[in-house]
């Protein structure tokens, strides 16, 4: 019997989670999200230590897959319909260092932005997963 009802929270918990959009609402929505991206993309570009990651990416694309991940992983309505992290990252040979700047200039794109660093903080962890399908090397 407690296994059942420990099995029947777990999937209540996992269920509220599933709808929580609090972090999707406190970047403000499928919108704020989209600017904060076309931010995140000029700065990830133009960054001398990982802008060779994204020169021969197309901007535009770029900020909609990323919108879109974003809008997905914080709670909100959106589909990610792009490749799965591990397959696009593969071949990249990104290293621990790669990818802690990349959050730096996530980082800074949002104190720009003027987002709260508790609010920052929440959307790291929901990204902070990803972290083992995009280092490589």
């Amino acid at each position: 019997m407690r296994k059942l009802i420990a099995l029947a929270l777990l999937a209540v918990a996992g269920l509220a989670h599933a709808a929580d959009d609090s972090v999707y609402r406190a970047f403000g929505e499928k919108a704020g999200i989209n600017t904060l991206m076309q931010d995140f993309v000029v700065r990830l570009k133009a960054d001398a230590k990982i802008g060779r990651f994204f020169k021969d990416v197309k901007s535009e694309h770029l900020v909609q897959q990323l919108t879109d991940q974003l809008c997905k992983v914080s709670g909100g309505p959106c589909v990610y319909e792009g490749a799965p992290m591990a397959e696009s990252h593969r071949e990249l040979e990104i290293a621990r260092a790669d990818f802690n700047r990349l959050v730096e200039v996530l980082q800074d794109t949002m104190d720009a932005k003027g987002i709260p660093f508790g609010t920052q903080n929440r959307m790291l962890a929901l990204l902070a997963p990803m972290h083992r399908d995009i280092v490589t090397k």
